[in-house]
């Protein structure tokens, strides 16, 4: 039943109703107003939260700083080092990436599991230390360097919480031991720490790029060495089967072109291996070449009659008187095998006479002789790429008694590397070159001094290549096998308890071939030797001359030598 209400009511009601949608109306609008406001307060906010965040990460990115994690600058594990290549372009040192497992110790959940699994793939891991490793709040922490494929793929897939890998970049040496002493080796943030990977960092800036993490994944231009692989090879070998053949507890030996400097192979024993650098840490495993300095015998007498030609005090067919020893007070020079005669200056060097050596030194005189030396580059470190360099002991000024002691290769001591490219000046013409360990482009300009004459550097040559014809070289020349070797022995008695001993010496061999046209020199040393078998002796002659005649068989045709049945000395060589 419908109730009709008066009409003054139904007046005001629909006057209401009509006026409502109006009110309505108006709160809808303030509303929105109030919203629109909110939201562009919103979006300021999110803008300017993300320029604080932008200038940060720009920060970041700009800071000189980079991020460091257990003690290690985080993009130095990624620096890059340039290839290091034989004088062919043989590889001889690259890097190559591999992971390495870091853990972030406060996303491990259960420390116990995680290292069990860990375990389960690197079991050398010990693992009390390991759980130390993953356990607290850090946010880094390293667990394994340098995995293999294998091992990273096994904890891939062990899905450990909290473990995580970084790619870092790992530096090889394919030849393992060949060329340690030359290459040196990288230490865990791959920056050099010795040989001839040190000196690139210091020679291109690399320790600076690698502790700001600039250098990684940049393209270096390769390094070309002048070391022959294949000449280092054969080097190694023979030198490796002389520590057994001869027993000896160490032996060295290095070749150099005579003309530019270059060193084409050097090898000194025992070695290390560079991609185990904390080999190099063992005893005895130091660059003998030119880390180490020796009196060195009677390789030292051409230097001494080269100077005294040079000079002009004496000339090839002057007669030395060699019938007695030399006596300074209570001492005396002799020789060993003595002819007790008068000897020619040919026959000085062909019979090793102390004696005529010590009556050729005094000729020239103790000033000019030590002048020479000087010149000779005797008295200085030589400027060669390595760190491993030693000073050589040469008496400031010469006495009589030392002249005497030092022409024949005692009373001094000198690296085999000096008695190499002092050998080289005999024969190159005379001039004392720079050695290098770095390939010479073809016109380049060779560092180098003249010492002797053109003149005196031929008399050499001869006098060098009739000592292995009829001297004591004889043994290594027909090793040699028609390679025209020309050399000189030396065999020095060691200091023990500050006596010379008759039962320890060292044994040298310097050579040069092909003497018609001289092109390399070489050095060789072993040090202790023992006689091969019963019957042979310990002198130089039986294995550092053996040495050096089967290396020069077997790398004079790597180097473009031939072999011939004759040769032609100048005659010019035998005139005064």
């Amino acid at each position: 039943m419908q109730t009709l209400l008066p009409a003054t009511e139904r007046e005001a009601i629909g006057s209401a109703t009509v006026d409502k949608p109006i009110v309505v109306q108006g709160s809808r609008t303030r509303n929105l107003d109030v919203s629109g406001k909110r939201l562009k307060i919103a979006l300021w906010v999110i803008v300017a939260g993300l320029v604080v965040v932008g200038v940060r990460l720009l920060v970041l990115g700009s800071a000189e700083h980079q991020p460091v994690f257990d003690g290690r600058v985080l993009n130095a594990t990624l620096a890059s080092r340039p290839v290091i290549n034989d004088r062919n372009g043989l590889p001889m040192a690259l890097d190559i990436r591999v992971p390495s497992l870091f853990a972030e110790p406060r996303r491990i959940i259960d420390v116990d599991e995680a290292a069990a699994a860990i375990r389960a793939v690197l079991p050398d891991l010990e693992e009390d230390w390991l759980k130390r490793r993953l356990d607290g709040n850090s946010g880094f922490a390293w667990v394994a360097r340098e995995l293999s494929p294998q091992q990273h793929t096994a904890l891939m897939r062990k899905g450990i919480p909290g473990l995580d890998f970084l790619s870092e970049t790992r530096r090889i040496y394919p030849a393992f031991r060949q060329a340690s002493h030359v290459l040196g080796a990288v230490n865990v943030d791959n920056a050099g720490i010795a040989g001839i990977e040190a000196h690139i960092d210091r020679l291109y800036g690399l320790d600076v790029l690698h502790s700001t993490g600039l250098g990684r994944g940049a393209v270096l231009e390769p390094v070309s060495l002048s070391i022959d692989m294949r000449v280092q090879n054969v080097l190694h070998r023979e030198l490796g089967d002389a520590l057994d053949r001869y027993q000896a507890v160490a032996a060295a030996g290095t070749i150099i072109d005579v003309h530019t400097g270059e060193i084409v192979g050097l090898v000194s024993l025992p070695d290390f291996d560079p991609n185990r650098p904390a080999t190099m840490l063992e005893e005895g495993r130091f660059n003998r070449i030119t880390a180490g300095k020796f009196e060195p015998a009677s390789i030292f007498k051409p230097i001494t009659i080269a100077g005294a030609l040079d000079a002009g005090v004496v000339a090839l067919t002057d007669q030395v008187d060699a019938r007695t020893p030399v006596r300074f007070g209570r001492h005396s020079i002799s020789d060993y095998y003595g002819k007790y005669r008068h000897l020619s200056v040919a026959e000085v060097l062909t019979y090793s006479s102390n004696i005529g050596t010590v009556r050729i030194a005094e000729k020239l005189g103790p000033t000019e002789f030590r002048a020479f030396l000087g010149r000779m580059g005797f008295d200085t470190v030589p400027a060669l790429e390595l760190p491993e360099m030693t000073r050589p002991v040469v008496p400031a000024k010469l006495s009589e008694v030392a002249s005497a002691t030092v022409s024949f290769g005692h009373g001094l001591s000198v690296t085999p590397l000096q008695m190499l490219t002092g050998t080289a000046a005999l024969v190159n013409g005379g001039y004392l070159v720079r050695p290098t360990l770095f390939k010479s482009e073809p016109g380049a300009e060779i560092v180098s001094d003249r010492v002797i004459s053109e003149a005196t550097s031929v008399k050499m040559r001869y006098l060098l290549r009739l000592n292995a014809l009829q001297g004591s070289a004889r043994r290594a020349n027909a090793l040699a096998d028609g390679y025209r070797l020309g050399g000189k022995t030396g065999t020095a008695e060691k200091v023990v308890d500050g006596r010379y001993s008759s039962e320890k010496v060292t044994t040298f061999f310097s050579s040069v071939f092909p003497l018609d046209a001289p092109r390399y020199a070489m050095v060789v040393m072993v040090d202790e030797p023992q006689p091969e078998k019963p019957g042979t002796g310990r002198t130089a002659a039986y294995n550092a001359g053996d040495i050096s005649g089967r290396v020069i068989h077997r790398i004079a045709p790597m180097l473009g030598v031939h072999p011939a049945e004759w040769e032609n000395i100048p005659a010019h060589a035998l005139q005064g």
